[in-house]
Formats: C-alpha cells, sequence, structure tokens
C-alpha cells in the first residue's frame, strides 16, 4: 500500500521517481480501508528536505498512510516559502482536536539552548502532553526525542566538547523488541549534534534503551508508559546529508572535523557511502506495523482504549 500525499507536495514526485509507492488523495479516498493516520511537527528550517525524508520511511511500508505536516502555532520559519507552508501545513492550534495513529517530532538546530529558552517550548510541552490523549504512538527525533524524554522524565541533555560527527556504528542492545524485528547485531546510523543523554539517567528514569554505541551514548529509547520512542541520532538523513553540514561549515570558516566513518578512507573529495538506509527502513517499518497491530480501528478511541489491541 502507498503513502497518501497531495499531488503537488515536491515530497509525490521525489518519492514517485525513487519508486516509492505514492497515491494521490483522491484515488485514497476510494479505497475502503482506514488510513493510518501519522503528523509530521516538522520543527527543521528546510522543511522539503526533512518532508522528503521521513515520507521516504513511512511510505515504503504494506500499509496506507496519511501523512499530515503540523508547524508550531506561533513560530514563523524563515527557510521554507510561505507559499509552501500555507498550502501544505497546519498550525497545531488548528489539529488539537483531531487524533492520530502516530506523531513524528523532528530535531531543530536549537540544541545549545536550554529547552526553557526555546521561544515556542511551552507550546511543545502542550503538545507533548497532548500525544497521550489524542496520539496513539510517538516518535521524538534528536533534540525532538530529547526535548520529550526531558519534559515526561526529567533526563537532560549535556553539551559534548566537540560536536559528535559522523556515521557510527550501534549495537543492538534488545534483539527482541519488535522495534528492532530484522536488525543486525551492529547497525550504523548518522550523528550530528553537540548535545548527548547519558545512559545511566536513562536508565535512572526505567527506561530502556534499544540502540547505543560507547562513542556516542543512548542512539534509540524506548517509553512503553507514554507509548514512545526517542532517538538521538538521524536514520532519516539522506546520503549527503552529513556532506551538506560539513561543506557549509568549511565554507563558513566554522571548525569541523571530517564526519567519522562517512567518506571512504575519510576523504571527502570521494562520495560517500550510505550505510544506514537498510536499517532505517527496518526501524519505521518496524514502527508502522506496531501502531497497525495496536492502534484502535474507531480513532475516537485513541487515548483512552488499551494500547495491547493486535488484531
Amino acid at each position: 500500500m502507498p503513502i497518501k500525499l497531495p499531488a503537488t507536495l515536491p515530497a509525490y514526485d521525489v518519492l514517485t521517481r525513487e519508486g516509492v509507492m505514492v497515491m494521490p488523495e483522491d484515488a485514497a479516498s476510494q479505497q475502503d480501508i482506514r488510513p493510518l493516520k501519522i503528523g509530521l511537527l516538522n520543527l527543521m528550517p528546510k522543511k522539503i528536505q526533512t518532508e522528503n525524508q521521513f515520507a521516504r520511511l513511512i511510505g515504503a511500508t504494506p500499509l496506507q498512510i496519511d501523512l499530515r505536516l503540523i508547524r508550531m502555532s506561533e513560530h514563523e520559519t524563515k527557510n521554507t516559502a510561505a507559499e509552501h507552508m500555507a498550502e501544505f501545513y497546519r498550525p497545531w492550534s488548528e489539529v488539537r482536536d483531531e487524533k492520530f495513529d502516530g506523531l513524528i517530532i523532528t530535531g531543530a538546530p536549537i540544541e545549545h539552548l536550554d529547552f526553557e529558552d526555546v521561544t515556542y517550548w511551552q507550546e511543545l510541552q502542550q503538545i507533548m502532553d497532548w500525544t497521550q490523549t489524542h496520539v496513539h504512538m510517538t516518535f521524538g527525533v534528536c533534540w525532538g526525542g530529547m526535548a520529550m524524554i526531558n519534559h515526561f522524565h526529567g533526563v537532560k541533555k549535556h553539551i559534548l566538547p566537540e560536536k559528535s560527527f559522523g556515521c557510527f556504528p550501534q549495537d543492538n542492545m534488545v534483539p527482541a523488541s519488535p522495534f528492532l524485528r530484522g536488525f543486525s547485531d551492529v547497525c550504523y546510523t548518522p550523528v550530528s549534534r553537540w548535545t548527548e543523554m547519558k545512559e545511566d539517567e536513562i536508565q535512572a528514569a526505567g527506561l530502556t534503551t534499544l540502540l547505543g554505541s560507547p562513542e556516542t551514548g543512548p542512539c534509540l529509547v524506548e517509553d512503553p508508559a507514554h507509548r514512545a520512542l526517542y532517538i538521538f541520532n538521524h536514520f532519516e538523513y539522506d546520503s549527503g546529508t552529513l556532506k551538506e553540514e560539513y561543506d557549509r561549515d568549511v565554507a563558513n570558516g566554522t571548525p569541523i572535523n571530517v564526519p567519522i566513518n562517512y567518506y571512504p578512507e575519510d576523504d571527502p573529495s570521494v562520495s560517500p557511502r550510505n550505510r544506514w538506509r537498510s536499517h532505517a527502513h527496518l526501524l519505521y517499518g518496524n514502527w508502522i506495523s506496531e501502531i497497525y497491530l495496536t492502534t484502535p480501528y474507531d480513532m475516537d478511541q485513541i487515548g483512552v482504549a488499551s494500547t495491547d489491541l493486535r488484531r
């Protein structure tokens, strides 16, 4: 089954060219099934790139996905055309009465700020609380995951002495987890952050780390009580995303190391190799599968019914 997207959304053409099954909204409405309604709260400045990345992953499953793009109500983006935002995005204030099978909260390039200093922190706290009554499962990514684990459990983010930057191996710490179905014992994931979460603090909060690395710390954390996953790295990245970040910093004269384990022989003049794509599809496919197996068919029951509703 395909992902349902507006035919005019840039991701529609991008994914179609890549062979991902995409269906226009009018055709999807003729199918006698209930698609999974997945929201993307997009906090990244490059909105279209981020839309493409997540739509690619959640659109590769056998299920029909109804992707809804959401923005913060008051915060105005400066990096994406206002016309694009007006056509495809709705502020959270307009969707807060709706129910969602799943919600992805993306990262944001603001990790140097204390959470309380983020201009939209108060509204984001409201959204995170709202997920407990209006969203069946939530996936917090990078800063979004750090914000969620801090909000619900008080786990702090810690500033690193230098940027953790590259493609790092992650140990599969809970092979029996349904979210890691099909995973190898070790997988690679892109890392690009100035902060980290501490494993001992995650354990003290009663949470389970599913993927982690001695070099870069916890990667993927499960929070069953809040029906949430928190990932601090970037499985959704395109092959060239780390290269774009590296080239940008070099051009700006910003001190930056060559991303580790990314370029063949660490040579930035050579095209990088994607070492994470298959596991990225596995993770998001498993997340969508778990949503499908446990979400109520009657969306009004989301947030009030048992979460063990396997079909």
